[in-house]
């Protein structure tokens, strides 16, 4: 009798997450605490900072995260530059990566070791994040210092620092503003000399900014002509409101649409045609998250139909790096329905990564624990974010099946050829319809009928089962199981160490790069190294 050599038999894949022992959920059930290195990803990817969870407070959340990040930042610096690289590019976690970075520097500097300057530039993508990370640190460690610090806050300057970005983010909400960054991290002094700058045009932006901070902007004299263009056209609607009304002049002066509405509101000028004027300056997320502000201007059917195209554009679709729940938040908020097809292709653009598995079993947890807000400053739950990825998946394998559970569970048919919004709400109005415990072993069970794999979308807390055992054992041990985890607790019911059993997580769809290569038999590695 053959033992080894079986229809089921496969090659075990390596995937870097890894496991360390049994434990329970929060709620009982059975689980398995994760190592650092995955309990660390696994946080990152949905850690907004500061933001309470089901069952997990803000400050105890935010302190795991930072010791975990100090104990893999002081053994492996090179696994957390690339880490942290592709956390704030590819994941397009902002303040995870912020603390991050500060929080390598802080673990290198206490252990007595060198490392963390490419950490911190590599955390900084955008002119204001300077600034954010010397707030971060000052309010935690105070004024003094590392080099490491100011050094990846100098590169990041010298990168990130232009006069558009000076002009936008150089404002009195800061506490740190431009000057402060660059004076504090002797910013002169990391570049070496004027060669090291981008351009001769960027040693007479440090100047300015450095002069207007201390009151003396009026008296210099610069060849900066975004700034010269701004100052000329604040100067001109004094005398000639009408003239922020002329879209070229606005963007040649580097006008955002914060700059715009209040002052020409101001001068008492027609909202519909300032929006007008500054739409075709704006940038892809203003234009996303302003849809209702241009229905409730009037702004005219040619001009929006030039944003839909835009909203709709791969390539832009791709630069803005927006999250996927991004579209439904924007679905959600717009008055008008000229904007809904434009959203349905944005949210397919931004889940090019999700692949298309046929015959799976997809499984998304609609337990009281989801229903929790993703940050106090969004509207989007994670119960929100587990319909929108479980909807994908379904409708882009053929033969599959997307169930919703909690303590029992629902089918979810959906019409072939549909609006994946659409469907993601018509899934979210049934959010309850099953109770709201969290059985996903016996869920699974209950609905599981020879599927190529199983796909569950969970928090990963769940209730204990009905015999005590937990989702990895729930699947046969020859089908896949994938779990989507939206939350980032310390513990799941997923036992990586077993073959065919794997763990994925976040709001971006990058992680799906990994479930495409292991659904295809092929070894994955950590995200930033596919």
């Amino acid at each position: 009798m053959t033992r080894f050599n079986t229809p089921q038999a496969r090659p075990r894949q390596a995937q870097p997450f890894g496991n360390t022992g049994q434990t329970t959920t929060h709620e009982g059930g059975a689980a398995f605490a994760r190592d650092e290195k995955t309990a660390l990803v696994m946080l990152a990817v949905v850690n907004m900072v500061g933001q309470d969870t089901f069952y997990e407070g803000a400050q105890g959340r935010d302190t795991r995260y930072r010791d975990l990040v100090r104990s893999v930042a002081a053994a492996d610096l090179e696994w957390m530059t690339g880490f942290v690289g592709w956390l704030r590019g590819a994941a397009n976690m902002r303040s995870a990566s912020l603390v991050a970075a500060a929080e390598t520097v802080r673990a290198r500097t206490d252990a007595g070791l060198p490392g963390g300057r490419k950490v911190v530039d590599a955390a900084l993508q955008r002119a204001d994040e300077p600034g954010e990370i010397l707030g971060y640190w000052t309010s935690n460690y105070g004024r003094k210092i590392p080099a490491a610090l100011k050094r990846g806050v100098g590169d990041a300057c010298i990168r990130l620092y232009t006069e558009y970005s000076l002009l936008k983010y150089d404002t009195a909400a800061h506490g740190y503003r431009f000057a402060d960054v660059l004076e504090l991290c002797h910013v002169g002094d990391v570049a070496g000399s004027a060669q090291h700058l981008r351009g001769p045009w960027q040693g007479h932006l440090f100047k300015y900014a450095v002069d207007r901070r201390h009151g003396n902007e009026n008296a210099v004299t610069h060849p900066l002509p975004m700034l010269l263009a701004n100052e000329a056209l604040r100067l001109a609607v004094k005398t000639h409101p009408e003239s922020l009304l002329d879209a070229d002049l606005v963007k040649r002066a580097g006008m955002t649409w914060e700059d715009v509405l209040p002052l020409g509101g101001a001068l008492g000028l027609d909202k519909r045609k300032l929006w007008e004027a500054v739409v075709p300056s704006m940038g892809y997320m203003a234009l996303l998250r302003n849809l209702r502000n241009f229905d409730e201007a009037g702004i005219s059917d040619g001009l929006a139909a030039a944003v839909a195209f835009q909203l709709a554009n791969p390539a832009q679709v791709a630069r803005s790096r927006q999250f996927p729940f991004r579209f439904l938040s924007a679905y959600r908020n717009a008055p008008s329905l000229r904007w809904g097809h434009a959203l349905d292709l944005a949210l397919s653009a931004s889940t090019a990564n999700v692949p298309a598995l046929d015959g799976s079993l997809v499984l998304v947890d609609t337990s009281a624990s989801m229903t929790n807000r993703v940050s106090s400053k969004s509207d989007i739950r994670h119960v929100d974010i587990g319909a929108l990825i479980g909807v994908t998946l379904a409708s882009r394998g053929a033969s599959s099946e997307l169930v919703g559970y909690a303590n029992g569970v629902f089918r979810h048919r959906m019409a072939p050829g549909g609006s994946v919004l659409r469907e993601t709400e018509r899934f979210i109005s049934r959010v309850g319809e099953v109770g709201h415990g969290t059985q996903t072993a016996d869920s699974v069970r209950t609905v599981f009928n020879g599927h190529k794999r199983v796909v569950v979308v969970t928090d990963g807390q769940a209730f204990s089962s009905w015999n005590g055992d937990s989702l990895s054992t729930a699947v046969p041990p020859h089908v896949p199981l994938f779990s989507v985890d939206t939350t980032g607790y310390d513990r799941t019911g997923v036992d990586v160490r077993e073959p065919g059993r794997y763990e994925l997580g976040g709001f971006s769809d990058r992680m799906f790069t990994m479930m495409d290569l292991l659904s295809r038999g092929l070894d994955a590695g950590w995200p930033w190294e596919q």
